[in-house]
């Protein structure tokens, strides 16, 4: 990426939307883009984990655990995976585990925050569709910017 999302946001103004809530960078790459697919879930990474077992040519993945703080939605070996299988970064409404083992990796990648408790299996979960947190509507296909100031989403 080589615009910040601050000189996207001079440049574009109402035509993006800034999430408001405080994600942090967990990632080995701070600043990624792409268009996005999303995964409502709760608790459960099932979805997440099928979702970047496929190609992401490019994509963001962003996932709504609903703000749970309970147990991380996401650790170093689906982050590899979604890696290795060409997916920009993922955004997750809900803590990670492995954090330091994240920072390794290239993709981006930004969370609430941590928890070292894993999730468990439940089948409630749903593959793009249209979540909303932070004050922002994902709507898939669009195209989110993240950077070490914050993460924008086209309208």
């Amino acid at each position: 990426m080589s615009i910040s999302t601050c000189d996207l946001y001079d440049e574009r103004g109402d035509e993006l939307q800034s999430v408001t809530s405080q994600f942090i960078s967990v990632g080995g790459l701070h600043q990624f883009t792409g268009p996005i697919r999303t995964v409502r879930c709760y608790e459960s990474n099932m979805d997440v984990k099928k979702l970047v077992a496929t190609p992401g040519d490019g994509a963001v993945l962003v996932v709504d655990g609903q703000g749970s703080m309970n147990c991380a939605l996401l650790g170093d070996n689906v982050a590899r995976t979604a890696m290795e299988n060409g997916w920009a970064g993922l955004v997750i409404n809900a803590p990670v585990r492995d954090r330091v083992k994240l920072g390794t990796l290239q993709i981006g990648i930004k969370a609430l925050g941590t928890n070292p408790r894993k999730s468990s299996p439940n089948d409630y979960g749903e593959t793009d569709v249209i979540v909303t947190f932070g004050g922002v509507v994902f709507r898939p296909g669009k195209t989110l910017w993240a950077d070490e100031d914050g993460i924008l989403m086209e309208r």
